[in-house]
């Protein structure tokens, strides 16, 4: 028996959201793997102070997260248009581990944003140190990158006194010739006014992640339910065989019309039709 109407929506909306899963698994996928070999980044993974740092952990969980990602949209897939209830039970359960994450992620992240704002600035401040002490060019590289991502100025702000200021973004007016934000404050400043934000993509994802385990679920009971159905066979004539219909295992014997005994017009036997009829 075939799938009924809640089948078929939940099939195609596991359809839809494999879809813009994949968009989003490559995107986190492809972000970082930029940032893990960009040449602006990839010397902070190569500075053994910085990997236990915030921007290194970030960076491996986008390439973690975009994979198992890609990973649970190919079980979803695969036992959607198939109809394969392994395959959709393996992405249940992939679907369970990631929104219970998200959702945690999102829910810490918020909590403690004073605390992860400040392991980002530390973060920061160490690299800023470590590049005025070696001068790698390097890690110049990546604080010239997060001084124009953030239109920043090193620790000071102050661009005549700023002793990376050949790292600072270029001034778009005259004033900011003289000064500009310092980095530090606006990075504590811009993850507190954006922690909201960040909690409420992780929850928005764990809430779509979830209406998909639903789905999934239907979709693999009604699944079950079709192939637990009887199965009705209607029996019909060929066409060959009724053109050519095959011989019976009876055999008929026969005889010349009327039988050789019989009178032709009377079709009484012969031997009585000449007995004489008794008059009353």
């Amino acid at each position: 028996m075939a799938l009924d109407g809640c089948g078929l929506f939940c099939k195609y909306t596991l359809f839809i959201f494999n879809l813009i899963f994949a968009l989003l698994g490559f995107a986190f996928l492809g972000l970082g793997l930029w940032l893990r070999l960009s040449d602006s980044t990839r010397g902070i993974f190569q500075v053994e102070d910085f990997n236990s740092s915030a921007f290194v952990i970030a960076v491996t969980v986008l390439i973690a997260l975009g994979s198992v990602m890609l990973i649970v949209v190919v079980f979803g897939d695969y036992g959607a248009c198939n109809e394969k209830r392994c395959a959709l039970q393996v992405f249940s359960a992939l679907l369970t581990i990631l929104a219970v994450a998200e959702i945690a992620i999102g829910v810490v992240a918020y909590s403690s944003k004073e605390q992860v704002g400040q392991h980002i600035v530390e973060f920061y401040g160490s690299l800023y140190f470590l590049y005025m002490k070696s001068g790698d060019p390097v890690i110049g590289a990546t604080l010239t990158f997060i001084h124009k991502m953030l239109h920043c100025c090193g620790v000071t702000g102050v661009v005549v006194l700023e002793l990376a200021q050949n790292t600072c973004p270029k001034a778009d007016g005259f004033w900011e010739k003289i000064h500009q934000p310092n980095c530090p404050l606006l990075i504590a400043d811009v993850f507190n006014r954006k922690a909201a934000l960040v909690m409420g993509i992780f929850v928005g994802t764990g809430v779509l992640l979830i209406i998909a385990l639903i789905c999934s679920t239907t979709l693999s009971r009604k699944i079950r339910q079709s192939a637990s159905s009887p199965q009705y066979i209607i029996l019909t004539h060929s066409t060959s065989v009724v053109a050519n219909p095959q011989p019976s295992q009876c055999e008929f014997v026969s005889y010349p019309y009327p039988y050789p005994d019989q009178d032709p017009v009377t079709f009484t036997p012969l031997s009585m039709a000449n007995i004489p009829v008794a008059q009353s």
